[in-house]
Protein backbone atom coordinates (compact mmCIF):
# COMPACT_ATOMS: atom_id res chain seq x y z
CA UNK A 1 0.00 0.00 0.00
CA UNK A 2 1.30 3.64 -0.71
CA UNK A 3 2.14 6.09 2.33
CA UNK A 4 -1.06 8.57 2.59
CA UNK A 5 1.51 10.96 4.15
CA UNK A 6 1.70 13.34 0.57
CA UNK A 7 -1.95 13.13 0.15
CA UNK A 8 -2.88 14.26 3.64
CA UNK A 9 -0.01 16.61 3.90
CA UNK A 10 -1.67 18.15 0.30
CA UNK A 11 -4.89 18.53 1.75
CA UNK A 12 -3.64 20.06 5.13
CA UNK A 13 -2.01 22.32 2.87
CA UNK A 14 -4.76 23.51 1.12
CA UNK A 15 -6.87 23.83 4.50
CA UNK A 16 -4.00 25.73 5.55
CA UNK A 17 -4.48 28.15 2.32
CA UNK A 18 -8.25 28.49 2.82
CA UNK A 19 -7.93 29.46 6.44
CA UNK A 20 -4.97 32.02 5.49
CA UNK A 21 -7.11 33.40 2.80
CA UNK A 22 -10.09 34.40 4.81
CA UNK A 23 -11.01 38.02 4.80
CA UNK A 24 -9.82 40.37 7.71
CA UNK A 25 -11.80 43.16 7.21
CA UNK A 26 -15.14 45.80 8.15
CA UNK A 27 -18.21 44.12 6.62
CA UNK A 28 -20.09 47.37 6.05
CA UNK A 29 -16.97 49.89 5.84
CA UNK A 30 -17.54 53.34 5.91
CA UNK A 31 -16.21 55.34 2.46
CA UNK A 32 -12.86 56.80 3.09
CA UNK A 33 -14.14 60.05 2.43
CA UNK A 34 -16.79 60.13 4.91
CA UNK A 35 -14.04 58.97 7.87
CA UNK A 36 -11.95 61.76 6.75
CA UNK A 37 -14.67 64.48 6.11
CA UNK A 38 -15.69 63.53 10.01
CA UNK A 39 -12.08 64.38 10.92
CA UNK A 40 -11.79 67.60 9.55
CA UNK A 41 -14.97 68.74 11.24
CA UNK A 42 -14.03 67.86 14.48
CA UNK A 43 -11.94 70.68 15.06
CA UNK A 44 -14.79 72.92 14.06
CA UNK A 45 -17.12 71.53 17.06
CA UNK A 46 -17.31 73.32 20.36
CA UNK A 47 -15.51 70.92 22.45
CA UNK A 48 -17.61 68.94 25.26
CA UNK A 49 -16.47 68.34 28.51
CA UNK A 50 -16.14 64.58 29.46
CA UNK A 51 -15.28 62.71 33.02
CA UNK A 52 -11.40 63.22 33.88
CA UNK A 53 -11.22 66.82 32.21
CA UNK A 54 -9.88 68.85 34.93
CA UNK A 55 -11.71 72.68 35.38
CA UNK A 56 -10.91 76.12 36.12
CA UNK A 57 -14.45 77.86 37.51
CA UNK A 58 -13.97 81.65 37.68
CA UNK A 59 -16.16 84.62 39.48
CA UNK A 60 -14.94 88.06 38.14
CA UNK A 61 -16.63 89.69 40.84
CA UNK A 62 -16.77 87.27 43.34
CA UNK A 63 -13.04 85.77 43.59
CA UNK A 64 -14.31 83.80 46.94
CA UNK A 65 -15.87 81.47 44.92
CA UNK A 66 -13.53 81.06 42.70
CA UNK A 67 -12.66 77.32 41.74
CA UNK A 68 -9.13 75.94 40.59
CA UNK A 69 -8.19 72.17 39.12
CA UNK A 70 -11.58 70.98 39.44
CA UNK A 71 -11.99 67.48 38.46
CA UNK A 72 -15.16 65.69 36.14
CA UNK A 73 -15.41 62.73 38.06
CA UNK A 74 -16.31 59.15 36.56
CA UNK A 75 -19.89 60.34 36.88
CA UNK A 76 -19.65 63.58 34.90
CA UNK A 77 -20.31 65.86 37.91
CA UNK A 78 -18.24 68.31 40.00
CA UNK A 79 -18.27 69.13 42.92
CA UNK A 80 -18.32 73.16 44.24
CA UNK A 81 -19.31 74.85 47.28
CA UNK A 82 -22.78 75.72 46.24
CA UNK A 83 -23.23 73.34 43.62
CA UNK A 84 -21.56 69.62 45.12
CA UNK A 85 -23.51 67.42 42.37
CA UNK A 86 -23.46 69.45 39.48
CA UNK A 87 -23.55 68.08 35.86
CA UNK A 88 -20.72 68.93 33.29
CA UNK A 89 -20.06 65.89 30.94
CA UNK A 90 -21.58 66.07 27.91
CA UNK A 91 -22.12 70.22 28.02
CA UNK A 92 -19.73 72.55 26.21
CA UNK A 93 -17.89 75.44 28.42
CA UNK A 94 -20.89 78.32 27.85
CA UNK A 95 -23.77 75.57 28.46
CA UNK A 96 -22.18 74.95 32.08
CA UNK A 97 -21.17 78.87 32.33
CA UNK A 98 -24.89 79.22 31.66
CA UNK A 99 -26.32 76.49 34.19
CA UNK A 100 -24.25 77.95 37.07
CA UNK A 101 -25.18 81.30 36.64
CA UNK A 102 -28.79 80.20 37.13
CA UNK A 103 -27.41 78.19 40.09
CA UNK A 104 -25.62 81.52 41.51
CA UNK A 105 -27.63 84.06 40.82
CA UNK A 106 -29.96 83.00 44.30
CA UNK A 107 -26.77 83.55 46.25
CA UNK A 108 -24.92 86.01 44.20
CA UNK A 109 -26.30 89.41 42.06
CA UNK A 110 -25.39 89.08 38.90
CA UNK A 111 -22.96 86.51 38.36
CA UNK A 112 -20.09 86.06 35.96
CA UNK A 113 -18.40 83.15 35.57
CA UNK A 114 -15.75 81.98 32.87
CA UNK A 115 -14.96 78.22 33.03
CA UNK A 116 -11.23 77.58 31.60
CA UNK A 117 -11.04 73.64 30.44
CA UNK A 118 -7.41 73.25 31.97
CA UNK A 119 -6.61 69.83 31.60
CA UNK A 120 -8.18 67.17 28.68
CA UNK A 121 -8.86 63.37 29.50
CA UNK A 122 -10.10 62.44 25.70
CA UNK A 123 -6.92 63.45 23.65
CA UNK A 124 -6.12 60.05 23.33
CA UNK A 125 -6.01 57.11 20.36
CA UNK A 126 -5.55 53.24 20.24
CA UNK A 127 -2.81 51.64 18.09
CA UNK A 128 -3.47 47.81 17.67
CA UNK A 129 -2.32 45.02 16.24
CA UNK A 130 0.81 44.52 14.18
CA UNK A 131 2.51 47.24 15.47
CA UNK A 132 5.83 47.41 17.24
CA UNK A 133 4.31 49.27 20.43
CA UNK A 134 0.50 48.82 20.83
CA UNK A 135 -1.45 51.23 23.31
CA UNK A 136 -2.78 54.37 23.97
CA UNK A 137 -1.38 57.08 22.44
CA UNK A 138 -1.97 61.16 23.15
CA UNK A 139 -3.76 63.15 20.14
CA UNK A 140 -1.58 66.23 20.02
CA UNK A 141 -2.37 68.40 17.35
CA UNK A 142 -3.34 66.60 13.78
CA UNK A 143 -2.58 63.24 13.58
CA UNK A 144 -3.11 60.68 10.51
CA UNK A 145 -2.94 57.29 10.94
CA UNK A 146 0.70 56.83 9.34
CA UNK A 147 1.92 59.38 12.35
CA UNK A 148 -0.14 57.29 14.60
CA UNK A 149 1.61 54.16 13.81
CA UNK A 150 4.98 55.95 13.72
CA UNK A 151 4.60 56.93 17.24
CA UNK A 152 3.58 53.63 17.60
CA UNK A 153 7.00 52.68 16.86
CA UNK A 154 6.51 51.40 13.29
CA UNK A 155 5.12 48.12 11.69
CA UNK A 156 5.77 44.44 12.49
CA UNK A 157 6.99 42.50 9.24
CA UNK A 158 3.94 40.58 9.59
CA UNK A 159 1.83 43.53 8.93
CA UNK A 160 -1.22 43.50 6.32
CA UNK A 161 -0.59 47.18 5.42
CA UNK A 162 -3.14 46.86 2.37
CA UNK A 163 -6.25 46.81 4.90
CA UNK A 164 -5.53 48.34 7.96
CA UNK A 165 -8.88 48.72 9.80
CA UNK A 166 -9.94 52.65 11.68
CA UNK A 167 -12.98 51.84 13.94
CA UNK A 168 -14.70 55.07 15.67
CA UNK A 169 -18.06 56.58 16.89
CA UNK A 170 -19.54 59.66 14.95
CA UNK A 171 -20.84 62.69 16.12
CA UNK A 172 -24.15 60.79 17.10
CA UNK A 173 -22.32 58.35 18.89
CA UNK A 174 -22.39 55.69 16.25
CA UNK A 175 -20.05 52.90 15.56
CA UNK A 176 -18.58 52.92 12.30
CA UNK A 177 -15.33 51.69 10.85
CA UNK A 178 -13.39 51.62 7.64
CA UNK A 179 -11.06 49.73 5.70
CA UNK A 180 -7.30 51.65 4.39
CA UNK A 181 -4.65 50.77 2.06
CA UNK A 182 -1.45 52.26 3.50
CA UNK A 183 0.59 50.54 0.90
CA UNK A 184 -1.37 53.23 -1.46
CA UNK A 185 0.41 56.03 1.06
CA UNK A 186 3.60 54.11 1.55
CA UNK A 187 3.90 54.20 -2.50
CA UNK A 188 2.50 57.62 -3.30
CA UNK A 189 -0.35 57.07 -5.30
CA UNK A 190 -3.57 57.77 -2.86
CA UNK A 191 -2.56 59.89 0.27
CA UNK A 192 -5.89 60.24 1.10
CA UNK A 193 -5.92 56.91 2.71
CA UNK A 194 -3.87 58.81 5.35
CA UNK A 195 -6.83 59.81 7.12
CA UNK A 196 -7.11 62.28 10.43
CA UNK A 197 -7.71 60.84 13.38
CA UNK A 198 -10.22 61.81 15.91
CA UNK A 199 -10.05 61.11 19.71
CA UNK A 200 -10.95 57.44 20.87
CA UNK A 201 -10.17 56.34 17.50
CA UNK A 202 -8.84 52.57 17.12
CA UNK A 203 -6.39 52.05 14.43
CA UNK A 204 -5.62 48.33 14.20
CA UNK A 205 -3.32 46.85 12.12
CA UNK A 206 -4.12 43.30 11.20
CA UNK A 207 -1.75 40.40 9.97
CA UNK A 208 -0.67 39.67 6.69
CA UNK A 209 -1.97 36.67 5.06
CA UNK A 210 1.32 35.21 4.98
CA UNK A 211 1.88 35.54 9.02
CA UNK A 212 -1.61 34.44 9.43
CA UNK A 213 -0.51 30.75 7.34
CA UNK A 214 2.68 31.02 9.45
CA UNK A 215 1.22 31.09 12.95
CA UNK A 216 -1.36 28.37 11.69
CA UNK A 217 1.28 25.94 10.49
CA UNK A 218 3.33 26.35 13.67
CA UNK A 219 0.66 25.91 16.40
CA UNK A 220 -1.34 23.25 13.88
CA UNK A 221 0.96 20.99 12.21
CA UNK A 222 4.20 21.62 14.15
CA UNK A 223 3.31 21.50 17.76
CA UNK A 224 0.32 18.92 17.11
CA UNK A 225 2.78 16.56 14.42
CA UNK A 226 5.43 14.86 16.35
CA UNK A 227 8.53 16.05 14.54
CA UNK A 228 6.09 18.35 12.46
CA UNK A 229 5.95 17.52 8.28
CA UNK A 230 8.91 18.15 6.30
CA UNK A 231 9.63 21.03 5.03
CA UNK A 232 7.67 23.40 7.39
CA UNK A 233 9.50 23.07 10.59
CA UNK A 234 11.74 26.35 8.86
CA UNK A 235 8.46 27.92 7.36
CA UNK A 236 9.07 31.97 7.80
CA UNK A 237 7.00 34.91 6.61
CA UNK A 238 9.04 36.00 3.24
CA UNK A 239 7.76 39.02 3.50
CA UNK A 240 10.27 42.54 4.69
CA UNK A 241 8.14 45.72 5.20
CA UNK A 242 9.83 49.15 5.49
CA UNK A 243 8.15 52.66 6.51
CA UNK A 244 10.16 53.86 4.52
CA UNK A 245 7.75 53.12 1.62
CA UNK A 246 8.31 50.02 -0.43
CA UNK A 247 7.75 46.18 0.23
CA UNK A 248 10.38 43.80 -0.92
CA UNK A 249 10.23 39.90 -0.85
CA UNK A 250 13.42 37.88 0.55
CA UNK A 251 14.27 34.32 0.58
CA UNK A 252 13.31 32.15 3.61
CA UNK A 253 16.58 33.70 5.41
CA UNK A 254 14.87 35.85 7.75
CA UNK A 255 13.56 39.60 7.47
CA UNK A 256 14.14 42.92 9.39
CA UNK A 257 11.91 45.76 10.04
CA UNK A 258 13.10 49.46 9.73
CA UNK A 259 10.96 51.60 11.91
CA UNK A 260 10.87 55.32 12.51
CA UNK A 261 13.12 56.25 15.61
Amino acid sequence: MKPKTPMFAGVFVLIVLLVACAPNSVINPASVSQMDQQSRAYPQKEYVIAPGDTLDIKFMNNPEFNEIGVPVRPDGRISLQLAPEEKAAGLTPGELRNQLMQKYASELRKPEITIMVRGFSDQKIFVDGEVLVPGVLELRGPTTVMRAIAQARGLRETARINNVIVIRKDFEGKPMAANLDLAKVINGTDFSQDILLMPYDIVYVPKSNIARLNKFVDEYINRVVPGGFPGFQAFANPYKYSFGGFTSVYPDSGSSVIVVP
